[in-house]
């Protein structure tokens, strides 16, 4: 029998190297809460993606995790008489939604359940590779010559995916220079669904530049208008926001809204739900990658671990540490020459945060006790 026996909650903050400006916001820093879940004498490690400062991305934020966890989720654990990988999600079914909250802690208890048997997560899933081919997502820029640079730079570190995000007024004219530019790379365009179903014309244009995918268009809620706009195109549409479990991946492949899924594990609940989302999709011969959410080298980890299972055949959003900050909560995560990243394969996630960089980065802890 396992318990429980203690959980530890921090909000870290890092700076990026560079603010990051999506279609909903811009971000200058990384602000997240790390729970650590001590299982038989041994700590595992989870990391919330929620929102920084408000629900921008999904309808979690920092704010609202912490007392969820520390009032509800993390109780609800420690007050359990047997805690594994198996029934934890069942100890937390009680709350409706919140899967990035939920996340935090499944992957915490998978993570220290593997250290004490001294088996690495990525040999846990199953995975057969112990490298992977990464991309990387490129903020909007303040001019075309600026977006221009930044792709030329990350094609020199070796990135074999260049993924631009996109808004509307700011679309079509800089992807078609970049393509010209770039005749032959793997290239996407993701909205983090700005735009209507009446921006067809811009779909259209976008479909004559041989883009590897458009990622989530269309609001995240409205599987039929994805499916109808699949339909007046031939750039195959990818799901990020709209899948947040293994049922809506099934959903949207049904209903034909999507030939590509964006899997983060975060996002769905943990590495759990992330595991059924993979198979869901591998069933229906649909390919998957791994996003990112500009994660500290906890969320990294695991990531690179996902990203090793069969069906994540596309390269994912899953960059080196030094893509986003000077120096990361972790050992840096580097990307090799040949646009490849090593999978950690020790206990767990493989690796944990240096205690003199959560100490520094660390901006308020507080102990769950019981309820």
């Amino acid at each position: 029998m396992s318990r429980v026996e203690a959980i530890e909650l921090s909000l870290v903050e890092i700076p990026l190297v560079r603010p990051f400006r999506v279609s909903f916001g811009t971000s200058t820093g990384k602000q997240c809460v790390l729970a650590r879940v001590r299982i038989d004498g041994v700590d595992g490690w989870g990391e919330c993606v929620a929102d920084d400062s408000f629900p921008g991305f999904s309808g979690e934020w920092n704010e609202g995790a912490w007392v969820l966890l520390r009032d509800v989720l993390g109780p609800a654990l420690l007050a359990a008489d047997d805690v594994t990988s198996a029934d934890v999600e069942d100890h937390l079914r009680f709350v409706r939604g919140n899967p990035m909250a939920k996340a935090t802690l499944v992957d915490a208890v998978l993570d220290a359940e593997l250290r004490v048997a001294g088996r690495s997560l990525v040999s846990w899933l199953g995975a057969d590779r112990r490298a992977v081919p990464c991309g990387v997502s490129i903020g909007i820029a303040d001019s075309t010559d600026e977006l221009r640079a930044r792709v030329d730079e990350h094609l020199e570190q070796g990135y074999q995916r260049i993924k631009l995000k996109i808004m509307p007024g700011i679309d079509v004219d800089r992807v078609a220079a970049i393509r010209g530019d770039h005749p032959d790379i793997l290239l996407s365009v993701d909205a983090n669904a700005a735009y209507r179903p009446e921006d067809l014309d811009t779909f259209r244009a976008l479909d004559e530049l041989d883009l590897l995918m458009i990622e989530q268009p269309l609001h995240h809620e409205d599987l039929v208008r994805h499916a109808a706009l699949q339909a007046e195109i031939r750039t195959p549409i990818c799901l990020d926001e709209s899948i947040r479990s293994a049922a809506d991946a099934a959903a949207a492949i049904e209903l034909g809204a999507c030939r590509i899924i964006n899997i983060k594990q975060g996002r769905v609940g943990g590495v759990l739900e992330a595991q059924r989302v993979h198979d869901t999709a591998a069933v229906a011969g649909v390919p998957v990658w791994c996003g990112g959410m500009l994660e500290t080298g906890i969320g990294r980890a695991t990531n690179l671990a996902l990203a090793a299972m069969p069906n994540f055949t596309l390269r994912g959003d899953t960059s080196a540490s030094a893509r986003y900050f000077a120096e990361d909560l972790t050992d840096p995560f580097v990307l090799a020459p040949d646009g490849t990243m090593a999978v950690p394969d020790s206990p767990g996630i493989g690796i944990e945060p240096r205690p003199d960089r959560l100490e520094t980065c660390t901006v308020r802890r507080e102990v769950i006790t019981a309820a």
